[in-house]
Order: structure tokens, then C-alpha cells, then sequence
């Protein structure tokens, strides 16, 4: 796992190489705008030619850190053009000393042009540029960003040109995500180490591809701090893989139970039910409305059908929920909701299961966790549950907005596990993994293609096949995220991400544990 470190962890350090080590704030800077130069020039060659480049810097050290860099690609061959926000005497200092250093170079080289920023006006002299370099503010931003930052930031994201920022896209926080609004770049570097907000939220979307720029700090000041956002490693993964062993049958080698489905929702339960038996479980069970039993079975292959007396509702009932008792203590995992509907009856016959607790683990997804929302989620032990739900469900489940949720997810996400004791799979673009120690695990894999029905049920099928298959929860929930979003990556090597379906996904799922297995593998 790579750690993620807060905004005020990455200050505390920075003042302790300064104050403590005694390294000079300047060289700290210096050291960044070499980085930010070997980034820039490294990442973005197809965009530097002709070998022009602008930035646009503010009044701090992200300021400064602009100002150097722009200093060492004019050293370096390249015509610089530099928008200067704010007065001389407002700039921090190692700020203001990269300022002077490059206005001085101006006023003899024709390659060099300051511009003090006055209006809108200004900025079409860069608009045709190829690289435009945000160095405006860095990782303290806070809230809505305030004039002439935000006028500027709109003007500049509707240009085209190889976007990148300095340290954090100007307008997002670097702790929470998110940003009423931001700069939008193809790469940021950030400095000295890695943060959360870069990599979830609209901070995934803000900041492009991320590399993180080394200040001359040693990373090993970073090992007193504790930290509990992770980026996941497929070094991770490939350790977290279910094993199987020589003398495995196919009640050893996991059982799963789904109850999903209905007369109107059918597809979901096959999904889920198959793709627990593609992913290694030897045993997978579908629990479905006899009256219905016909839309299912000729779709689901090897997967068992065990049905239920529906009285041709097409649903769930409450009087099913005693029927299947035997099945739900026989499974090693219970994946429950796709599909199922929201009938009352159908959310009865839900909460009653959850209620009487006669499995040993159980993946909630789509309308069982519908049904804990309506019910109050409080009222019930989730402490053997993992729930799956898209950032829509759960921000019903507990009752608030959907952009209250988006302004600060990690949060949220901390406070219902520690609440309930649960596992969370917040689904998104990136998923990230809520544990029951309260770290935030956050995928690296996946692209838009999965954003379409079906998805979210072949993943509860993963997750379940996978915990029936290991001893530890989160090995196995880790695995199986990173897993399923890296099937539908390997399928953009034949289709675009307008052509797969979660079917595709699933059955990909083998090639991507090859590839897993034959990267890693000794």
C-alpha cells in the first residue's frame, strides 16, 4: 500500500527540515523546480514543440515554485511567458526571490516575459500556448476559490493545451477531494510526497495523471506519522489472491449464497451468481422467485437454482425468509440485493434476514442497502456485513445529500465503519475500500467503460466468491475491487470503454489474475 500523507503532516515536515535539518526554504524550492522541470519536459514532449511554455503563478511558495521553474526553461532553450497575480510586496519570500531572479533575466533576454495579470484580457496572449503551468496556489486552499483565482481558472480550463499543475490543481483541497472549482490538469506533480485529495473525489478528475516531485527531503521523516489513506498496489493484490490448494473440492473451495433477482429485475441475479462461480468459488446458489425461475436458469450455466415459494408475486417475500435459512447458514458468504426490487414486502423479507444474523459474512448491495436506509441502518448489527453501494445509495443510506457526501467522503465513509463495525465498498470513480480499523483503501484500477448497469453486480459476486475463498475479510475485498476494475482495463486492448459490458468483465476476470500472477509471480 502507498501511504497518503495530510496536508498538515507534509507542513509539519517541510518546518522540520527547515527549522531542525536547517535546509534552507530556498533550496527546498530550488529542489522542486528541478523536479517540476524533468517532470514537465519528460511527460509532455509531444506538447513542447514548438518550445513555448506559460505559467501563471501567485503570490506564495507555489508561486515560487513556478517562477524557478520557469527560470530553468528558459536556461534550457524555451520561450517562457509568466502571468505575475498580485504585487511584489504581498509574495512570500523565497517567492518573491525567484521572482526577482527571473524579472532580472527579462530585461535582457527576449525569451523572458513578465506579465502583471490585470484582467481576462491578458490571458489570450497564452491561449494557442502548448503547455500552460498552474502555479497559482498550492495544498492550504480551502473552500471556494476567491478573485481573481477563480475567474482565471475558468478562463484557462476552456483552452487547449497540455494542462499541468504544481504541487495540486489550484482550487481543490488536498485533504477532502473535492472543489467547487478547480483547475483541470493532464499531470500534476506534487512535491515532497503524496496526498489523498489527489487521487478521489473531483480531485481524481482535476489532476490527471499525478507524479510526485522529490524537494530533497529524506521520505523517512514521514515514518513517525500515521496515516490511514492508501493508494492500492497490484503488489498487494497478487499477495491477497485466494490460494488454492491440491486437496480442494468443491465445498472447500468456497460457497456462496445469492438472493437477488425478481420478475422485473432478473439480469442482476445472474450476474452476480455467475460471476461468484467464474472467480473461484466452488460453489454458487441462486435463491429466486419459483414463479419467475424460467427468466434465470437457461442464462446461468453451472450456478444451482434454488427456488422459492413467490405465490407469483415475482419477489422477495418475508415468509421466504424462514425458507432459506438452511442455505444461508450452509454458505460461507451471503450476497445479497441486486436485483431483488423495493417492494415492502421485499425490504421486510431483507431486514428480517439481516435482523436474524444466521450467516457468517454478507455482502449488502444495491436494494437490500435501499431497504437498511428506509429501516434506519442504526437499528441493525452490521458487523459481519460488507456493503457495496455507489455513492447515490449510500448517501440515502444515511440520510444526507448527495453533495454533502462529495464535500468530504472520506469523512462520511470513516464514520459509518467505525460506527457499525462493517466493511464499506464505496463504488466510484476511484472505489475506495472503508475498513473496520477505519483506513480508507483507495483503488488504482478502472476506467469510464464501467459505467454502465451490471457492473456493480458482477463486483458483489467478486467479493463474495473471494471472502468465501480467504480467511481475512479485507484481503480478500481488496483483492477482488483491484481485480474487477482490472479485467475491464485489459479489455480496452480490444474494445473502447463504449463496447464491453459487465458480462465481458467477468469473464475476463481469469486474464486478469493471469496477468497478475505472470507480472509478480517468482
Amino acid at each position: 500500500m502507498i501511504p497518503l500523507f495530510s496536508t498538515k503532516q507534509i507542513r509539519e515536515v517541510d518546518n522540520f527540515a527547515i527549522n531542525e535539518l536547517k535546509i534552507p526554504s530556498i533550496v527546498l524550492m530550488e529542489n522542486a523546480s528541478v523536479e517540476i522541470f524533468k517532470f514537465i519536459e519528460f511527460r509532455g514532449w509531444k506538447a513542447l514543440i514548438p518550445k513555448k511554455i506559460a505559467f501563471i503563478c501567485g503570490k506564495g511558495n507555489n508561486g515560487g515554485d513556478g517562477y524557478a521553474a520557469a527560470r530553468h526553461f528558459f536556461i534550457n532553450g524555451y520561450d517562457v511567458i509568466v502571468f505575475k497575480i498580485g504585487d511584489e510586496d504581498e509574495m512570500s519570500e523565497d517567492c518573491k526571490t525567484n521572482f526577482i531572479i527571473l524579472r532580472n533575466l527579462s530585461k535582457t533576454e527576449d525569451r523572458i516575459r513578465i506579465i502583471n495579470f490585470n484582467s481576462l484580457k491578458d490571458l489570450s496572449k497564452i491561449n494557442g500556448f502548448p503547455v500552460i503551468v498552474d502555479a497559482m496556489l498550492g495544498s492550504g486552499t480551502e473552500g471556494e476559490l476567491r478573485e481573481p483565482y477563480k475567474s482565471i481558472v475558468e478562463e484557462i480550463n476552456k483552452y487547449k493545451a497540455f494542462k499541468i499543475a504544481i504541487d495540486i490543481p489550484t482550487g481543490l483541497n488536498a485533504d477532502k477531494g473535492c472543489a467547487e472549482n478547480a483547475f483541470i490538469a493532464d499531470l500534476t506533480i506534487t512535491l515532497g510526497e503524496l496526498k489523498p485529495g489527489l487521487f478521489f473525489g473531483n480531485g481524481a478528475v482535476y489532476s490527471g495523471n499525478v507524479e510526485k516531485g522529490k524537494i530533497g527531503i529524506n521520505f523517512t521523516l514521514f515514518d513517525k506519522y500515521k496515516t490511514s489513506e492508501y493508494l492500492i498496489e497490484p503488489e498487494d493484490v497478487y499477495q491477497y489472491l485466494p490460494e488454492k490448494k491440491k486437496d480442494d473440492y468443491k465445498y472447500s473451495a468456497g460457497k456462496v449464497f445469492t438472493i437477488a433477482g425478481s420478475g422485473n429485475l432478473p439480469g442482476a441475479a445472474v450476474l452476480t451468481s455467475k460471476a461468484a462461480l467464474i472467480t473461484g468459488a466452488g460453489a454458487s446458489i441462486l435463491a429466486y422467485p419459483k414463479s419467475v425461475r424460467r427468466l434465470v436458469h437457461k442464462n446461468l450455466g453451472e450456478v444451482i437454482v434454488d427456488t422459492y415459494e413467490d405465490g407469483g408475486k415475482e419477489f422477495l417475500c418475508p415468509s421466504n425468509a424462514g425458507e432459506l435459512n438452511d442455505r444461508i447458514r450452509w454458505a460461507d458468504v451471503v450476497a445479497m440485493g441486486p436485483g431483488l426490487g423495493r417492494e415492502k414486502e421485499t425490504q421486510e423479507a431483507v431486514l428480517s434476514i439481516i435482523k436474524e444474523k444466521k450467516y457468517k459474512n454478507i455482502v449488502l448491495d444495491a436494494d437490500a442497502i435501499f431497504a437498511l436506509g428506509e429501516a434506519g441502518y442504526k437499528h441493525y448489527n452490521l458487523t459481519k456485513a460488507i456493503l457495496t453501494p455507489h455513492h447515490a445509495e449510500f448517501s440515502h443510506l444515511i440520510g444526507i445529500k448527495l453533495s454533502d457526501l462529495e464535500r468530504d467522503i472520506l469523512k462520511y465513509g470513516r464514520n459509518f465503519t467505525e460506527e457499525t463495525n462493517s466493511y464499506l465498498v464505496l463504488k466510484g470513480a476511484p472505489t475506495i475500500i472503508f475498513t473496520t480499523e477505519g483506513d480508507a483503501l483507495i483503488n488504482t484500477t478502472g476506467n469510464p467503460g464501467m459505467a454502465k448497469f451490471g457492473t456493480g453486480d458482477v463486483l458483489t459476486g467478486v467479493i463474495a466468491s473471494f471472502i468465501a475463498q480467504k480467511k481475512n475479510i479485507e484481503e480478500a475485498i481488496v483483492a477482488a475491487v483491484y481485480i474487477h476494475s482490472l479485467s475491464a482495463d485489459l479489455l480496452l486492448k480490444k474494445f473502447t470503454e463504449f463496447g464491453y459490458t459487465a458480462s465481458d468483465i467477468s469473464k475476463n476476470i481469469s486474464t486478469a489474475i493471469n496477468f497478475l500472477r505472470k507480472t509478480f509471480a517468482q
